[in-house]
């Protein structure tokens, strides 16, 4: 657990001396996500979605932040992470105050390291209520804070080549509202900015 708790001071200071790595713009595909904080209710929370569950889709079913491809209509990533945060929860991040950057990160397996995704950080002071769409099963804000309590931390069972569990964090319903894979290491690299990592994991599959 965070030794105490993080404000948005705090995750602005961590941000801004940030230089995110960023994979060449040469990647044939690319998507952006939006990782939207805010603390109108007291503490500091984060927004996450449960994507529907969809034929095609690499990410149906998961825990993720609002996001998805970036397409010819969006002059930059980071404007693709705004139009689908938009679009997929009814939340405008225009005049939202733009804190940083992640580093980028490969998708997952099935898109092999044709797709690279960026991940911004943003703050809205009064984000209203969410309206999702279609591609959106339910949103929900969660305190940071409790990212970090032992008891959230869970095996994440899927198969993936060799490996049959993930490590992962509950947020909600539990073996339905996990935070794992790709959101996941986007959460690790936040919160290690933070001086909060997360701590060393337990072997996902036993030795043969």
């Amino acid at each position: 657990m965070f030794g105490s708790m993080p404000t948005m001071d705090d995750v602005r200071r961590a941000l801004l001396a940030h230089r995110p790595s960023l994979v060449s713009a040469e990647t044939a595909r690319r998507a952006a996500v939006a990782m939207v904080l805010r603390d109108d209710a007291g503490p500091v929370e984060v927004l996450f979605i449960e994507r529907a569950s969809r034929e095609g889709d690499p990410w149906s079913g998961h825990m993720a932040f609002p996001g998805g491809r970036v397409e010819e209509l969006d002059d930059t990533t980071r404007a693709a992470a705004e139009r689908e945060t938009h679009e997929e929860v009814g939340l405008s991040l225009e005049g939202a105050e733009t804190l940083g950057r992640l580093d980028d990160m490969h998708g997952s397996p099935a898109t092999a390291n044709q797709l690279a995704v960026s991940a911004f950080v943003f703050y809205v002071s009064q984000p209203g209520t969410l309206v999702t769409n279609h591609e959106v099963r339910e949103a929900f804000w969660f305190p940071l804070d409790s990212l970090l309590r032992p008891e959230r931390f869970v095996e994440h069972p899927m198969q993936r080549g060799s490996r049959t569990h993930f490590p992962g964090i509950l947020v909600g319903e539990p073996g339905r509202h996990v935070v794992w894979g790709l959101t996941y290491r986007f959460l690790e690299g936040f919160l290690e900015l933070l001086g909060q990592p997360l701590p060393e994991r337990w072997q996902a599959d036993p030795p043969s």
